[in-house]
């Protein structure tokens, strides 16, 4: 029975119980090539991610061209440090022209295309290209008018909690509500980047499921993939993480995206923490049989005539299992053997 808080993505369940919900995100790692950014989507489709992610802005649309101090990123950014907003984004901008060739790309292989709009106009774009969802970046989530208009397309939504209060992912959320959208992915985030892993704080998860009763997910931005194998031990449904063709080609978010081999294990391994979290159990599993015949039991280890004494000689504790309980090694010392025993034969009560 599927779970009565799972979305539909595409053709992708996203919820409890289900494959965790991986979206590979592009960003500006195509470095202002489309067909480095279609090689990327093809490199994605061997992973088994199962949605690829854009960004859909322009420079002038995401911020204004000018050199103030509030427009410039501080010096000592490792990444970034010193860049003008303008410039950084129209560097790492994903043209317009290039969504529906990537789009059709992505679909063709089977994956789910989506983006981040960054003001009504990308809206606009990505209804035309049949988005199949949309994501509210961090930094966005405070924009509740776009949120509206992203709720008012009646497609699910995941959205960013990255330096958010509680109570402004409750704006965010009833914005996204107010304006039609029932179908809400949260993603627990640390909008660093690259993050620490000791930032990640893992339990915003539960906590977030717990107070807005949806499915919740981690973009994550740390090193590797064991932050965002480790959420799903935490109830993660979704995992965002930046990808690239190679980190040694550069780029404004090389730095702490995974490369297509990394992706792969991500999927994996994420898949492989999801069917680990069963419930508490003790005893025997059924996997576990061909094990289980293998426990210590007493065995008579050397040939016996009928009327020997049972002694630690001719009777010990070994594998497999088939004897008498090795504690009661202590009452059948002493003993005689009723019959003559072979050795390797399992002890049993009515030979003594």
């Amino acid at each position: 029975m599927r779970s009565p808080d799972a979305i539909t993505i595409g053709e992708h369940r996203v919820g409890p119980g289900e494959r965790p919900f991986v979206i590979a995100e592009m960003s500006g790692n195509h470095n202002g090539s489309l067909d480095r950014a279609l090689e990327i989507v093809d490199a994605i489709a061997g992973t088994g991610a199962q949605a690829v992610k854009l960004q859909t802005y322009r420079a002038d649309t995401i911020t204004i061209d000018a050199d103030g101090p509030a427009f410039r990123i501080r010096d000592d950014h490792g990444l970034w440090g010193g860049r003008n907003l303008y410039q950084l984004y129209e560097q790492a901008h994903t043209p317009w022209e290039w969504h529906e060739p990537l789009f059709t790309r992505a679909r063709e292989h089977g994956l789910v295309p989506f983006s981040s709009p960054f003001d009504p106009t990308a809206i606009d774009l990505l209804e035309s290209l049949d988005a199949a969802a949309y994501k509210v970046a961090s930094a966005e989530l405070v924009d509740l008018p776009l949120i509206r208009r992203m709720g008012a397309t009646g497609r699910p939504m995941v959205m960013s909690t990255g330096m958010a209060t509680l109570g402004e992912i409750d704006a965010a959320v009833t914005a996204a509500r107010d304006g039609g959208c029932s179908e809400l992915v949260l993603l627990a985030c640390t909008a660093s980047y690259p993050a620490e892993p000791q930032d990640a704080n893992l339990q915003t998860i539960p906590a977030l499921r717990e107070a807005f009763g949806v499915p919740v997910g981690l973009s994550d931005h740390t090193y590797g993939i064991g932050v965002a194998v480790a959420s799903v031990a935490m109830g993660a449904v979704a995992i965002e993480k930046h990808v690239t063709l190679r980190r040694e080609d550069g780029g404004v978010d090389s730095d702490f995206s995974l490369e297509p081999d990394e992706l792969a294990a991500l999927c994996r391994e994420s898949d492989a923490a999801r069917l680990a979290m069963g419930p508490a159990r003790f005893g025997p599993r059924e996997s576990e049989r061909d094990t289980l015949a293998l426990r210590r039991s007493l065995f008579v280890v050397a040939d016996v005539t009928a009327g020997e004494k049972v002694t630690e000689a001719n009777v010990r504790s070994i594998r497999p299992a088939g004897g008498l309980a090795t504690d009661t090694i202590g009452t059948v010392l002493g003993r005689t053997f009723t019959r003559d025993v072979e050795r390797g034969t399992p002890l049993t009560w009515d030979l003594i």
